[in-house]
């Protein structure tokens, strides 16, 4: 079972033999079971009043690393009426719990927005081990951080807290492989016929452009 949660589904970058998709989709143009699932039952919002985007991720997955860096800046020019969070998955493994303790502790610590790449290049590029609290707190000293301020952080109760609405999320979402994007908890990008990243994020567009034309009932 953890190999399959690990798995990057080929349904996220498609087949080789597959069309491009256009640079621009609208909702119309979206078919359910391709371009998208539904998410039942919906889940609602932590911010009401806006569409949420959600992205799924370990730091222990390598497409994760991928999209990293094409989803950071879209997500961050989104709609005022959209907002945008990533949320660590651990899939009840000890090693991916700590990937997620190690990006709480840097969003605490203010390191995040610095070593968030970082993280993910040390694991899947520099073949670095950061799956236990020796090897972590080891890395993020090497990378200029305060351990004695950030030790305290990786232990503390909030991390642990977030650790445990991570993994509430995730059951309620039914999240299964990574990396998964959520929009407004009704709809899962699928992408059966994209061939980039970005070609996913064309879909999570139209997605944002059907939660806000079709909102939730409730």
């Amino acid at each position: 079972m953890a190999l399959n949660r690990r798995r990057f589904t080929q349904t996220l970058l498609g087949l080789m033999g597959t069309a491009l998709m256009p640079v621009s989709a609208s909702a119309t143009e979206l078919v359910q079971g391709r371009d998208w699932r539904a998410i039942s039952p919906p889940q609602p919002s932590g911010n009401p009043g806006e569409i949420e985007v959600i992205e799924f991720f370990s730091y222990g997955c390598p497409h994760c690393m991928d999209l990293n860096p094409v989803i950071k800046p879209w997500g961050a020019n989104l709609p005022a009426d959209v907002t945008f969070k990533q949320v660590p998955v651990t899939f009840g493994r000890a090693a991916w719990a700590n990937l997620a303790r190690l990006y709480y502790a840097l969003e605490y610590s203010g390191d995040l927005e610095r070593l968030d790449q970082a993280v993910f290049e040390a694991l899947h590029q520099d073949r670095i081990k950061l799956f236990t609290e020796r090897d972590i707190f080891k890395w993020v000293e090497s990378q200029g951080v305060d351990l004695e301020t950030f030790e305290p952080l990786f232990n503390s109760f909030a991390v642990e807290t977030q650790i445990k609405r991570s993994d509430s999320l995730v059951q309620r979402y039914d999240v299964t492989a990574v990396p998964m994007i959520a929009v407004d908890g009704r709809f899962v990008v699928v992408g059966n016929d994209a061939r980039t990243f970005a070609d996913l994020l064309v879909i999570a567009d139209a997605l944002i452009d059907k939660a806000r034309d079709q909102p939730a009932v409730g």
